[in-house]
């Protein structure tokens, strides 16, 4: 493709002027110079019409137009950041140096003051395609490299590396989709957990009494009420040594008469082996 065979996208004209003569104009002028014109009455019109996907790449702004004005508008294309880049000339009745530098500093790749002449707007457009044509060739020789280092030479399918790369891609974009499910999931359980306490609370009403630990009737009797004289059948200090001491005694005397059963028992072992013999 050569810088005077521009291609398609470099035919279509973005036209935004306010006045209708100048726009019935300039609509002659570029359709016979072959161009494919696109016009918008205002600012808000033509940035609607930037937003679609075929938008033209050659933009013909007026400066003084309604909301938002060509330098708004300038702006507006440049913060995007779209790409292809998008070759903009600025037209404007001011013929001041200052209002020049503004003009380009806000975006504007070449700069008339009306009146102008018709070849001279002819000869600004036509070094408008040469760039977009010569950055169309950098967007294919751009693909075709890309296409080269992910495909083989020879089979044309994808290369290892290419397999590599869409592999990782994949498992992370795997990853974070069950991380995703895994909060999405956490969140439910703890609102259903929630919603099944507020029910259980509600429905079954927990009883003061289990709150404050004890379950019993209002007006039951105590134990210690219910068994007459209880402080007196209370184990002191005193009856507790008395206890243990009969308790040992007893033991020692049960110890006592085991041996002495045993003692007999080993004497009378041989008297009976003696009268066998």
């Amino acid at each position: 493709m050569g810088f005077d065979q521009p291609g398609e996208a470099c035919q279509r004209v973005l036209v935004a002027e306010d006045d209708a003569m100048f726009r019935k104009i300039l609509h002659n002028w570029l359709h016979s110079w072959g161009y494919q014109v696109t016009i918008a009455e205002d600012g808000a019109k033509a940035w609607e019409i930037l937003q679609g996907d075929s938008a033209p790449q050659l933009l013909i702004l007026d400066w003084m137009m309604p909301e938002p004005n060509g330098v708004e508008l300038c702006r507006l294309i440049r913060e995007r950041n779209s790409s292809p880049y998008q070759y903009i000339v600025l037209l404007t009745a001011k013929d001041d140096k200052q209002d020049l530098i503004r003009g380009l500093a806000a975006g504007a790749d070449d700069y008339l003051t009306k009146p102008f002449d018709k070849n001279e707007l002819n000869a600004r457009l036509r070094t408008g395609r040469r760039i977009l044509t010569l950055q169309d060739e950098q967007i294919k020789n751009r693909e075709k490299l890309q296409f080269q280092a992910t495909h083989d030479s020879l089979t044309g399918i994808w290369n290892r590396r290419a397999i590599l790369e869409a592999r990782v891609a994949d498992c992370t974009a795997s990853a974070a989709r069950a991380a995703f499910l895994l909060r999405r999931a956490s969140r439910c359980f703890r609102k259903a957990r929630t919603g099944i306490a507020m029910s259980a609370a509600t429905v079954i009403p927990i009883p003061a009494k289990l709150v404050s630990g004890r379950n019993r009737r209002p007006n039951a009797p105590t134990a210690i009420a219910a068994t007459p004289n209880a402080s007196t059948n209370r184990r002191t200090p005193a009856k507790r040594l008395a206890l243990r001491s009969e308790i040992g005694m007893l033991g020692t005397h049960c110890k006592s008469t085991t041996v002495a059963e045993s003692s007999s028992t080993r004497l009378s072992e041989p008297k009976a082996n003696i009268a066998g013999l």
